[in-house]
């Protein structure tokens, strides 16, 4: 994964709560296994219309609106445990959700691929996608170490929690493998010195 320290970016709205994976990614679209082109896919149903020509009133097609950002409406992720909801929304290009409450598991499915679920107080959400909408040029400044993230040159800023150890694993830009391969020298002295104190004992 790559390292994710501060990200400096504009952002999307879609203030619409409840939004499950299967309204992030269609089933069925969930038969590969490979990540790559999960993008294309994302909001499959509220971007294209029955005969897959966008629908320009969903925000994803409107080009006033980018960056690596989307704030969404409360309890986004919820539904069913699918990954590939997070596969689509890296693929797409977002580094960051920003949302009032997240479903535990999509929380865990997005950490595990890079993707930092941010959960703030309703307030602060209001006020950013109400920002974002009156000003699409709207930046974000996320920062990852101090866990914060604010509106560039306003006084609207809120702090989040995230898990001690994926905090770690995302700012070094590692998966649980390459935690593991990290630690490889501290993994093999505590293993030579456990088998040097069961040969003293036996």
């Amino acid at each position: 994964m790559e390292k994710f320290i501060t990200l400096h970016s504009k952002a999307v709205p879609l203030p619409v709560e409840n939004i499950d994976t299967d309204q992030i990614i269609p089933a069925r679209f969930l038969k590969v296994t490979n990540k790559i082109g999960f993008g294309n896919n994302l909001f499959r149903d509220w971007r294209y219309d029955e005969n897959d020509l966008p629908i320009a009133t969903f925000v994803l097609n409107n080009p006033i609106y980018s960056g690596k950002i989307l704030v969404a409406g409360d309890n986004f992720g919820c539904g069913s445990s699918r990954e590939h909801a997070a596969w689509a929304l890296t693929d797409y290009g977002f580094k960051v959700i920003v949302s009032s409450y997240f479903a535990d598991i999509f929380k865990g499915n997005a950490l595990n691929n890079g993707l930092l679920p941010i959960q703030v107080s309703p307030d602060f959400l209001a006020a950013v996608l109400t920002l974002i909408q009156k000003e699409p040029n709207t930046q974000l400044i996320v920062d990852l170490e101090a866990q914060t993230i604010k509106v560039d040159g306003l006084n609207l800023q809120e702090t989040f929690e995230i898990d001690a150890y994926k905090k770690l694993c995302m700012i070094n830009g590692y998966d649980d493998i390459d935690f593991l391969i990290s630690n490889k020298e501290k993994i093999e002295a505590f293993e030579a010195n456990r088998s040097k104190k069961e040969a003293i004992v036996i």
